[in-house]
């Protein structure tokens, strides 16, 4: 009396099998991470420890290919017209959810895109001024940019780079524009900051720490409300007379729109379990941050946070009529 509904079932799982059988693995080949910033800088650091740790995990090589220039529009624009298999991914920064008013044209669309793989970290950002810059505090520094603002210099790595919008609300907070210099990438601004052609820059403690520890750059302030441990002797912008001054760094991964579910779990996956990794986290301590919550390392949770910048930065970027285009 079984007789049927059990040749149904070897019947259906002899129809499975094949499909099963032919499902393709993933990875089979090297990966890539494309960063659109020059190498050097404080979004490429993280990527390279990040890529380091996925590839132990996926068993293939996860190659970092630097696409610098317009504010990490060109590297992004790659990713968004890439092949949606999974080979060619995105991490970017908080330039992710500023682009959208950031830039009126694009020749990609800055969040129907991509796909969200998950959040990597927040870093805290640091004012710095070079070595010869005559003030030694915050204070102090503020009240010779309002005497002297035509002469001193504020780099960023770019328009639209994470130190251009800290660049942006500084000189909003202090009341005074200064003169910015552009560069192409956060690695060129710090050689030049270190020399002392530019006098003052904010940039993301992964590409500062080390120069501050090493007394090549002189530190005035962090971003953050409370001291952070790498610095703990860099007192806040809020302490130091800026209230309300708090901004981090957020990095995500992303895939090009398209992309199939699995790969996009496979690939989160895998970027959670690199966050967990002791030498990871070490690295990311020494350089002043540390990954993010696991639950933060997903994609719904990552598209969630991008979507509330987006709409966080919108306003923002209209009223200082900062457009890049």
């Amino acid at each position: 009396m079984f007789r049927r509904p059990l040749l149904g079932l070897l019947a259906g799982a002899a129809l499975a099998a094949p499909a099963m059988a032919q499902a393709p693995a993933f990875p089979t080949r090297p990966i890539t991470i494309v960063v659109p910033f020059a190498a050097g800088g404080p979004t490429d650091t993280v990527t390279r420890l990040v890529a380091e740790a996925m590839g132990r995990d996926l068993g293939q090589p996860v190659v970092v290919e630097n696409v610098g220039g317009a504010g990490g529009t060109l590297g992004a624009g790659r990713v968004a017209a890439a092949r949606p298999d999974g080979y060619t991914l995105l991490l970017h920064h908080i330039g992710m959810g500023t682009t959208p008013a950031l830039y009126r044209r694009l020749p990609y669309d800055p969040v129907a895109g991509f796909e969200p793989i998950g959040m990597v970290t927040e870093v805290p950002m640091t004012i710095v001024a070079t070595n010869r810059f005559p003030a030694t505090t915050l204070a102090e520094t503020i009240a010779v940019i309002r005497r002297d603002r035509e002469k001193i210099n504020l780099a960023n790595a770019g328009i639209g780079a994470a130190s251009h919008l800290c660049g942006l609300l500084f000189q909003s907070a202090i009341g005074a524009p200064m003169t910015t210099v552009p560069y192409r990438g956060t690695g060129p601004a710090m050689t030049d900051l270190i020399s002392g052609t530019v006098d003052l820059m904010c940039d993301q403690t992964t590409n500062t720490t080390e120069q501050i520890r090493g007394n090549t750059i002189k530190a005035l302030a962090v971003t953050t409300s409370e001291p952070l441990a790498a610095l703990p002797n860099v007192p806040t912008a809020i302490a130091s007379g800026l209230p309300g001054f708090e901004i981090t760094v957020w990095h995500g991964l992303y895939a090009p729109r398209g992309t199939p579910r699995p790969i996009i779990d496979r690939l989160s996956l895998s970027l959670q379990k690199a966050l967990t990794e002791e030498r990871l986290i070490a690295r990311f301590a020494e350089l002043g941050t540390s990954p993010v919550a696991q639950n933060r390392a997903t994609p719904d949770y990552h598209r969630q946070f991008w979507m509330a910048d987006i709409a966080k930065w919108r306003p923002i970027i209209a009223a200082a009529g900062a457009y890049a285009d």
